[in-house]
């Protein structure tokens, strides 16, 4: 069974390329391909050292720093990877890469992270966030948008077999490509996150500082909320305009390294998280450090944390993305009591392990079938 693992882009180390981290594992024999690969050397270690194989788009200018700027020109690019020569295809995607084209001969297995958001339910909520809801700039996104759109749906039908990371992907991908999906959740370093002993009074969020994390709104909570501190871990294009915001209890740490970040995690009161997310990392890594979740209730966090609703909670949601929908919930959340020893029982649900097993008995199934396919025609 020779492997072809087509993503996106390797540029940041985040979900996806944990992702994608252990793909490699299950096949460290597979090739890799990518629309563009500026991998620093730490994070192409965490992949094997691989070096994958790019588009024209990685020669174009300033592809490093600008690459969403060659959105549109993505599709024509993915199209233009060889991958005829591999048994299985697998695209680990939340943009371009399951529009990578096989053969009948092939099996295609789309690992879907996210159903491209931006093109599709949250379009508008996009063009918000990077202020172009009128002129002819709005114009020409919302074209390449429905030119996405078009392109994305048509590719749909050169996957073989969809995986889903969230039961809630799994429903965008029949909405928009009236597809079934298997759902096998994304790892997470459930070694490497673990309880601490000593607690601080301190909430704390971590993320990537961009529009639809939502973080303004936490600070916005807690510039409401003096007497209690809040600890905001990443960096990002809305750096500035957040800690404009921050008042003398809310502490901007920037980009920390995942040592310092468990550092705080295991001390916090809390993990809070504003985003609607297609399943969402980080408040599983906090229940994997023991600490509860106070969560945004829709997207992925409905599965991976336990509300006051169930037994063994590990968490608890707020249903609008406000200020005061936030500040409300913090209110409830210390009327009630958490225990850590469930919030790490629920996070083992999301081990890298249980998803190794999964994915590797996945893909091998799906070979062994065609496998037996052709026997049998024969």
């Amino acid at each position: 069974m020779k492997i072809a693992i087509v993503c996106d882009w390797l540029v940041t180390y985040a979900g996806a390329e944990k992702v994608l981290t252990e793909m490699i594992r299950c096949f460290p024999e597979a090739d890799l391909f990518s629309v563009i690969d500026y991998f620093s050397a730490e994070n192409r270690a965490l992949i094997g050292g691989k070096q994958a194989k790019t588009t024209f788009i990685q020669r174009l200018p300033f592809a490093k720093t600008h690459y969403r700027s060659y959105l549109p020109l993505m599709p024509m690019a993915i199209e233009q990877l060889d991958v005829s020569g591999y048994d299985v295809v697998i695209s680990n995607s939340h943009a371009v890469a399951k529009g990578v084209i096989t053969g009948p001969d092939q099996i295609h297995i789309s690992y879907v992270c996210s159903a491209m958001r931006y093109a599709w339910d949250l379009q508008h909520q996009y063009l918000r966030d990077a202020n172009l809801t009128r002129g002819i700039k709005s114009a020409f996104a919302r074209y390449c948008l429905h030119k996405m759109r078009l392109w994305d749906q048509r590719t749909a039908n050169g996957v073989d077999y969809f995986i889903a990371d969230s039961h809630f992907v799994a429903k965008r991908i029949w909405k928009i490509y009236r597809r079934d999906a298997d759902v096998i959740y994304p790892p997470v370093d459930t070694l490497q996150f673990t309880p601490g002993v000593q607690k601080e009074e301190y909430y704390m969020t971590a993320s990537r500082l961009v529009p639809y994390k939502k973080v303004d709104l936490i600070v916005d909570a807690f510039a409401n909320m003096p007497d209690k501190k809040l600890i905001v871990i990443g960096d990002g294009p809305d750096f500035k305009k957040i800690k404009s915001k921050a008042t003398p209890n809310i502490e901007l740490m920037g980009f920390q390294s995942t040592e310092r970040l468990i550092h705080y995690l295991q001390r916090a009161k809390a993990f809070i998280f504003a985003a609607e997310e297609d399943f969402g990392i980080a408040p599983v890594e906090a229940e994997a450090c023991g600490i509860p979740v106070i969560a945004y209730g829709k997207g992925g966090a409905l599965e991976t944390v336990r509300g006051l609703d169930q037994s063994q909670p590990t968490g608890l949601f707020f249903e609008e993305q406000t200020s005061s929908a936030i500040v409300n919930a913090i209110a409830l959340f210390e009327r009630n009591r958490f225990l850590v020893s469930d919030c790490v029982e629920q996070a083992a649900r999301f081990s890298v392990a249980q998803f190794r097993t999964e994915f590797e008995l996945y893909v091998n199934e799906k070979w062994r079938m065609k496998d037996d396919a052709r026997i049998s025609s024969s």
